[in-house]
């Protein structure tokens, strides 16, 4: 009997997988799509169904012969591609390529990297299932249309080298609506009054006013309050109630990639992109010593909450025996499933009970250990009991004035002990808040006194911008793209400068809402959220078998050039459009200034271009980059200027481009790790901003967070930084004891 070949997309996975099969196998890696279409033309025939014209990768030819060698050496050849739609498409590519050597080929699907998953794989092979092939060709064939014919239109109407996308686009366009209606909203004051009261042998406590004769309070601006606050200094209060009930909270589900990246975002501060490759990591193999390589959690990729009876059975056995009887239901929990959900694969869970987080954490680096352990966490907490508290209202009432004070203490902690989401859970007490505790003891007619009155005003807030884990919500929840493309689409728009990040928030660009704005008034029907989840939808029936991948494509394709035709001819009235006049003169041959878009954002430019090709950045951009800071070049003794590029502002010397001398901007702030270079601000290639040593690359100091000179009080650390979070607001912390403390007035920001 001679070798079987298994073909597998990772070389980290093969070399996994070679140390459980042994010599009757050879494993091979295609290192990722061995085709693709092509870049420099649509190449897909709409004419001829669609038929799409994939070529091997440039670079790919040495690894294809290999496989076909190897192929031609075997008995039977099994591709072993990621269990998902595109690996199908994948293994569809290679078996073309290698079925002339051999023909005895078979689909295998590994869910898992351990013994047990890839014997089962093994044991159970398939064909290569076309109709999974066909959905993944609609898609990339409907996505190369649209990015294809649309982005030359917008290159006519904006400028040369921007593009646009079905799945991007629409994301793009949630992104700049929320930015549209931040600018729209106006900010209505209103107050609210927290008072501080004692009943008789009880601590302090504070509540609330919830009513007013009755009703809601409204109190609009300070002269209400103020008459509120009067009247209720007059009043004698009383607790009038006293409410005790039991609460309980359920588990959340084990991970799916959507609420992975959420998560890793929120608790890790991981984007999507970097929390995908730390998952692929995980899935094809961590080497555990001893000669032991093994996948830590099962596929990444995955709509499904579903999970295996015998991973239910171990982790069921694994809470009895570390946390006792009652942290154990007495059945195993299930999770509804999602109304979008292809339920292709189970849930994100550890491969084996066996490897809990800390037996491992040697063999893993400090982001790998956080995801798997969050991975890990997630999965043992959902299948334990629930959390219960007791929760306490007391209404305090004097006059037309009643009080509330809220608030509960945990009576079992159930899951919690494993995965505490306690952040996230306003019914939790919050012992560090001395507004929300309540003494024991109250009781109804019981006399309270007044302590303390605290009126505070406020102000309405507009809806929050995104995050990149809260757009992944917002995409999953409407239907729009596929957990294989949520990184990728949010990357997208970050590259495409439409969107830029600032401490995590995606702020739309005025590009981005330029071309926006195009493409809807261009392509409402083609570009809008009801469309993108109905293509989604369609996909699903090619998937199924249910629709042929022609009948799809024509019912999207035909529609669409429709539209482009019909504002094609209207490309040239767009582009003027967004060209703004000017009171200004060119300074070279008098003809009126304009303002233009270019790569680099709007300009202004001669009307009489060609002829005049004179050109100067807008005035108040030139304010903000070509202020002159007082700083003589190095070189010619020029005055430096400040300038901007792709990666943040710089200093420039004014006499370019006879003098091409740059330097950073410093911080003031020595660099603490190399005490020589100075802390700079710079940007990443995503546009989030980070500071840095001048020095780099011989100094490799950075940091996410703007430095502020303040000296620690308690490590005396030179500096300290700036965050900010929901809960607690703007404030400082030690970068190097975490010592935290509020931010005042006399810090010096940098």
């Amino acid at each position: 009997m001679g070798k079987s070949l298994i073909i597998v997309e990772s070389p980290s996975k093969a070399k996994t997988i070679n140390k459980y099969l042994g010599k009757d196998y050879v494993v091979e890696a295609s290192v990722g799509h061995i085709k693709n279409l092509p870049k420099s033309k649509l190449g897909v025939d709409v004419e001829h169904g669609y038929e799409s014209d994939y070529q091997l990768i440039a670079g790919k030819e040495p690894v294809v012969e290999r496989l076909a060698e190897l192929a031609a050496k075997s008995d039977k050849v099994f591709i072993a591609t990621d269990p998902d739609r595109e690996g199908e498409a994948i293994a569809f590519d290679i078996a073309q390529e290698v079925v002339a050597k051999n023909d005895n080929i078979y689909r295998v699907l590994f869910h898992e990297i351990t013994p047990a998953g890839i014997t089962e794989a093994m044991a159970n092979p398939k064909k290569i299932d076309q109709h999974l092939v066909d959905s993944q060709r609609a898609r990339r064939a409907m996505d190369r249309i649209v990015g294809y014919k649309i982005t030359p239109f917008i290159w006519k109407t904006v400028y040369y080298g921007l593009s646009a996308g079905r799945v991007q686009s629409v994301a793009l366009r949630l992104i700049c609506e929320r930015e549209a209606q931040i600018a729209k909203f106006v900010p209505v004051e209103y107050w609210t009054v927290t008072a501080q009261f004692q009943a008789e042998g009880s601590e302090p406590f504070y509540a609330k006013l919830a009513k007013v004769a009755g009703e809601d309070p409204r109190i609009p601006e300070s002269v209400t309050a103020e008459g509120y606050l009067a009247d209720i200094r007059k009043q004698t209060f009383a607790i009038a109630d006293v409410q005790k009930k039991v609460v309980k909270r359920n588990p959340l589900p084990p991970f799916i990639t959507s609420t992975l990246q959420q998560e890793a975002a929120s608790r890790l501060r991981f984007s999507a992109k970097r929390t995908m490759m730390l998952a692929q990591k995980l899935y094809e193999g961590i080497d555990l010593g001893n000669d032991e390589i093994t996948g830590l959690i099962t596929y990444m990729r995955t709509d499904s909450t579903r999970l295996s009876d015998d991973a239910v059975t171990a982790v069921r056995s694994y809470i009895y025996d570390s946390y006792g009887p009652e942290f154990l239901p007495k059945e195993p929990r299930l999770f509804k499933k999602g109304k979008a959900s292809q339920d292709a694969h189970e849930a994100i869970r550890p491969t084996s009970i066996a490897h809990a987080p800390k037996s491992v954490k040697r063999h893993l680096d400090k982001d790998l250990y956080a995801l798997y352990e969050l991975i890990w966490n997630r999965f043992v907490a959902c299948q334990m009991s629930v959390a219960t508290f007791e929760q306490v209202s007391v209404d305090i009432a004097g006059g037309d004035y009643s009080f509330r004070a809220t608030g509960s203490l945990p009576i079992f902690r159930g899951f919690l002990q494993v995965y505490d989401d306690i952040a996230d859970d306003s019914t939790v007490l919050d012992d560090a808040d001395p507004t929300s505790r309540i003494p024991a003891g109250l009781h109804k007619d019981q006399q309270a006194s007044m302590l303390a009155i605290l009126p505070k005003q406020h102000f309405t807030k507009p809806v929050a911008r995104y995050t990149e884990s809260s757009l992944v919500k917002e995409l999953e929840s409407l239907g729009i793209g596929r957990p294989s493309t949520y990184a990728m689409i949010v990357s997208t728009i970050l590259n495409r400068n439409y969107v830029e990040q600032k401490d995590r928030k995606l702020f739309a660009t005025e590009l981005g809402m330029v071309v926006t704005r195009i493409l809807v008034e261009s392509f409402p029907n083609v570009l809008n959220v009801r469309f993108t989840a109905l293509m989604e939808e369609e996909l699903e029936t090619v998937a199924s078998g249910n629709r042929t991948y022609v009948q799809v494509l024509d019912d999207f394709y035909h529609p669409f050039m429709k539209s482009l035709e019909k504002v094609d001819k209207e490309a040239p009235r767009i582009k003027q459009s967004l060209v703004e006049q000017t009171d200004e003169n060119c300074e070279l041959c008098g003809k009126p200034v304009v303002i233009k878009w270019g790569r680099n954002g709007r300009f202004m430019a001669c009307s009489g271009y060609p002829g005049c090709k004179n050109t100067k950045p807008l005035a108040a951009d030139a304010e903000k980059h070509q202020h002159v800071v007082g700083i003589k070049c190095k070189v010619c003794e020029g005055d430096m200027i400040v300038k901007g590029g792709r990666f943040g502002t710089f200093l420039g010397c004014s006499n370019y481009p006879k003098c091409t001398h740059t330097q950073p901007i410093s911080m003031g702030i020595k660099c603490p790790k190399c005490k020589d270079g100075d802390v700079i601000e710079r940007k990443t290639k995503r546009k989030r901003n980070f500071y840095g040593c001048s020095r780099y690359p011989e100094c490799d100091f950075v940091s996410w967070y703007k430095p502020v000179l303040q000296e620690c009080e308690h490590c005396k650390h030179p500096y300290l930084v700036a965050k900010i979070s929901k809960k607690k607001g703007d404030y400082l912390m030690c970068p190097e004891c975490k010592e935290e403390s509020v931010q005042v007035e006399t810090a010096i920001a940098v």
